[in-house]
C-alpha cells in the first residue's frame, strides 16, 4: 500500500523542480495527457507541452510554495491531494509578494512512479 509521507514527497518534488526554474523538468512531473486549471492564467492546459508553456511563464516570477493545509487520500493507483498553498513571488523588478491558493493533485501511479493527472490550483477569494 502507498504511504500517505510518500504522497507528501510529490509536493516537495515538484515545489523544488519549479524552484529550478527549468519547465521541462517541472512539466516532466506530469502525465503526457495531464490537465492544469493553473493559478494565475484562465487558460486550460491540457497536456504536458501546455503545462511546460505555463511554466514558463510562471517561474519567470521564481515561486517558493508552502502547504498550510493538506488533505491526503489514496486510492489503489490513485491519490489526491488538496489544500491550501502560499506561494512567495519574486518576479523581476518588482516587490516580492504573497499569493495563497486553493490546490488539488490528482497523482496516478505508472507502474514506475507517480504522475500528476490532474492539477487545479485558484486564488483563495478575499
Amino acid at each position: 500500500m502507498k504511504k500517505k509521507s510518500e504522497i507528501e514527497a510529490l509536493f516537495e518534488e515538484w515545489n523544488q523542480a519549479l524552484q529550478s526554474g527549468d519547465p521541462e523538468k517541472v512539466a516532466s512531473l506530469y502525465a503526457p495527457d495531464a490537465v492544469l486549471l493553473p493559478t494565475v492564467s484562465n487558460q486550460v492546459r491540457r497536456n504536458r507541452q501546455e503545462i511546460k508553456e505555463y511554466f514558463q511563464v510562471f517561474l519567470a516570477r521564481k515561486p517558493k510554495g508552502s502547504i498550510d493545509w493538506s488533505n491526503i487520500r489514496i486510492f489503489e493507483d490513485i491519490a489526491i491531494n488538496s489544500g491550501i498553498y502560499t506561494f512567495e513571488l519574486s518576479p523581476p523588478g518588482e516587490t516580492p509578494f504573497s499569493v495563497q491558493a486553493r490546490y488539488t493533485f490528482v497523482y496516478q501511479w505508472s507502474g514506475e512512479r507517480w504522475l500528476i493527472i490532474e492539477h487545479h490550483s485558484s486564488v483563495m477569494p478575499e
